[in-house]
């Protein structure tokens, strides 16, 4: 007989304290968690003139807010091991409130809006952590995932920090048993009761009591030291105590179940349905809900960590209240709402981040710590149904053959970009290995921002690129890589076309304007959609690809290491051109004078976060 969950409990919380453990014993090592910035993004969205203003790269903060791409298992891994830019925050956080998706084998889509059309998008198994709420194991699963999560949060909070952890009833006990384990019993301060309300219609039809609330446990790192600011409800005009005195008070103390009174009092803390707060996010939290409890759990100045960020609502609040944040989530779709939240509310410089070297850490996870490079690219190889050399002819394990004709598969490493260096060694093992090859494919993890012009410029029809699959690895580890065979789907690269309008070289300032000419989005059978919904993506791709940008932005002088993002448009942003589908497709930015030449680098983000880069150089004054 199948052990109960109860008799589960005790080894799910033992194999998550081992995993922690783990995790913990690698921060000093070199095999640590680090992770890389993608985006320095300084808030100047497009208006209708189109012309960069408000903040500059001067007004970045030393310690800018951290919104991260990526397992949050692996985030937080780096965060406490810290790197030479970023030291350990092990121990520095004042807050922590998740929202982790509940148990409740929901299946989320992700809707794509199209001028015309609207896409059904299931999401990869790398954003099923994210979107769905279907667990291997249902509630076992769910606990496995979530214990190691929360002892190394628990590492990150300060001595007077405090953590919140909002779930529904089907999962809320399991995991206060798990934090009792975790912070100690001692160390539970309440169980809050937040009022949802109901969905319309459904309170007509239900059989049972309706649910109408969700349950929030608030647990301190340790109960003697935490920080606690009381919040308070004002006194309504002309009060008078029972005395007929006025109050001296600050106002009625906010109890610890917030119930409909103290709700009406604070103008609601309810989204609605035509709120100004929604953007298009299924478990989207409102502001007014986080606001109370970080003004009441995170000094002024204090840092805030949410590792299930969803819509961005933490960041959003926190950054209102002028503390700093991080914020992390494993959904491209709540990343790219997110950063366009952050911008839209003028906030201060952030750091758009992605764990680094994603693809071994998860082959590490799925192989084994002991695994070898060499391993993982015979995996890819025989996924993608090519036959390895001999060992004399292949010592690193990453070179195939197709049983059919003369093709030589090329599989890059994990831990690298795959450059035009890569690409030119390619062509050599093509032409050299074996006597030589008609064509040669090579597969890659992750592509220099060059990487679609260099394969143009090389102008080479017997070279083909073709991108290994994100989420490879997580359907490795569910399926077993035999049953993968024939079914994965290794998709072209998507590239962006632009080109400069005009420039101007002044004394003080440089103006110049760059305009998007076409967008080529990775190969439509890579993308998780049905025939009916493929077949919609392919019409608006015809007539219309600049619609399938969703964000671009603009570093007028970029380095070739970070991308600072000094200008940004998306769509929804329709003070740039008053329409929510599209983006504009020019800017005009004016930046401090250079003598010398300018690269100009346009990132472009298309409405399935598939990103791509166009570099554009302005020669120097002659």
């Amino acid at each position: 007989m199948a052990k109960s969950l109860v008799e589960q409990l005790p080894e799910i919380i033992k194999r998550g304290k081992a995993q922690a453990q783990q995790i913990l014993e690698q921060l000093e090592g070199e095999g640590r968690v680090s992770l890389q910035t993608r985006e320095l993004v300084v808030p100047s969205r497009a208006s209708s003139a189109l012309y960069s203003s408000g903040q500059t790269i001067d007004d970045v903060p030393d310690e800018p807010n951290r919104l991260i791409y990526g397992d949050n298992l692996l985030a937080i891994a780096a965060l406490l091991a810290g790197d030479d830019e970023h030291p350990s925050m092990r121990g520095k956080v004042d807050l922590i409130y998740i929202d982790p998706p509940f148990d409740s084998k929901a299946d989320y889509r992700t809707k794509v809006t199209l001028p015309g059309a609207e896409l059904d998008q299931k999401p990869n198994m790398l954003e099923q952590f994210a979107y769905s709420d279907s667990w291997a194991e249902g509630t076992a699963s769910y606990l496995e995932m979530i214990t190691p999560r929360l002892i190394l949060m628990r590492e990150l909070l300060k001595d007077s920090g405090s953590i919140y952890v909002h779930l529904d009833s089907a999962i809320g006990h399991y995991v206060k048993i798990v934090m009792d384990e975790i912070f100690g019993r001692r160390n539970f301060q309440r169980e809050i009761i937040w009022r949802i309300g109901w969905i319309s219609g459904y309170k007509s039809v239900a059989k049972n009591w309706i649910r109408n609330h969700d349950n929030i446990y608030f647990y301190v790192k340790n109960k003697d030291l935490f920080f606690f600011d009381k919040q308070y409800i004002p006194y309504p005009d002309g009060y008078l105590r029972r005395d007929g005195n006025a109050p001296t008070g600050p106002g009625y103390p906010i109890e610890d179940t917030w119930n409909t009174s103290d709700l009406d009092r604070m103008d609601s803390i309810q989204i609605v349905s035509f709120s100004k707060e929604k953007v298009g996010y299924a478990t989207q939290k409102n502001v007014a809900l986080l606001k109370r409890i970080i003004e009441s759990s995170c000094p002024e100045g204090g840092i805030v960590a949410d590792f299930f960020v969803g819509s961005g609502t933490t960041a959003a609040a926190a950054e209102s209240l002028g503390r700093r944040w991080v914020a992390t989530d494993l959904g491209k779709p709540a990343i790219m709402v997110s950063r366009k939240r952050m911008i839209d509310q003028d906030a201060k410089p952030f750091l758009y981040q992605a764990i680094g070297d994603y693809q071994v850490e998860q082959a590490r996870s799925t192989m084994g710590r002991r695994f070898r490079v060499g391993d993982l690219s015979r995996t890819v190889l025989g996924i993608y149904g090519a036959l390895p050399l001999a060992a004399e002819e292949n010592p690193n394990g990453n070179l195939g053959r197709m049983a059919e004709g003369s093709e030589l598969i090329f599989v890059d490493s994990p831990s690298k970009l795959t450059t035009i260096s890569t690409l030119r060694k390619a062509q050599q093992l093509r032409d050299t290995k074996m006597g030589g090859f008609d064509k040669v494919t090579l597969l890659g993890w992750n592509f220099s921002v060059d990487i679609a012009q260099a394969l143009i410029e090389l102008g080479d029809d017997k070279l083909s690129v073709r991108v290994i699959p994100p989420d490879l690895l997580d359907r490795i580890k569910k399926r077993g890589s035999d049953k993968l065979a024939g079914e994965i789907k290794f998709s072209t690269l998507q590239y962006l076309e632009a080109h400069l309008v005009s420039s101007q070289r002044g004394t003080d300032h440089d103006t110049f304007t760059v305009e998007l000419d076409n967008y080529v989005l990775v190969d439509p059978e890579a993308i998780n959609l049905d025939e009916a919904n493929r077949k919609t993506l392919l019409d608006v791709m015809n007539v219309e690809p600049l619609a399938l940008i969703e964000y671009w932005a603009v570093d007028p002088d970029y380095d070739g290491v970070v991308f600072r993002s000094l200008w940004q448009d998306y769509r929804g942003n329709t003070e740039a051109d008053g329409d929510a589908l599209r983006v504009v497709t020019s800017a005009t930015l004016s930046s401090p004078a250079k003598a010398g030449p300018r690269t100009v680098c346009i990132r472009a983000v298309d409405v399935f976060g598939f990103e791509s880069e166009v570099l554009i150089t302005i020669a120097g004054a002659s």
